[in-house]
């Protein structure tokens, strides 16, 4: 039996917390190009360089769908969406992908 394939739609973030969604069948692999720098563009500009959310789907066109959505809301709507699941802001890729080198958003 072939395994499933999933499709993510994430948010990441800059220390600063400007925000970048994006949607993505291998999550821990584009999360390293936002690290490295590697997606050109707003993404490198703004350096949102932090995983602060995730969701994850079998049906690609829900995941282009729930993107779209995403970026369709106001900066309000967003960060209540983080904050929702993710109150800190903390770099969620610790968690998923043992990922160390930033933890958090939150200020000191």
């Amino acid at each position: 039996m072939s395994q499933r394939k999933q499709y993510y739609v994430y948010i990441m973030a800059s220390r600063s917390r400007v925000i970048y969604t994006g949607v993505t069948n291998n999550v821990k692999a584009r999360v390293e190009q936002h690290k490295s720098g590697m997606v050109k563009g707003f993404s490198s500009r703004y350096d949102t360089t932090m995983l602060v959310h995730v969701e994850s789907t079998e049906d690609v066109l829900a995941a282009i769908e729930r993107e779209k959505q995403i970026k369709g809301w106001l900066r309000t709507k967003k960060v209540a969406l983080i904050e929702d699941t993710n109150p800190d802001w903390s770099d969620l890729s610790e968690e998923l992908f043992g990922d160390r080198r930033d933890s958090s958003l939150r200020s000191e």
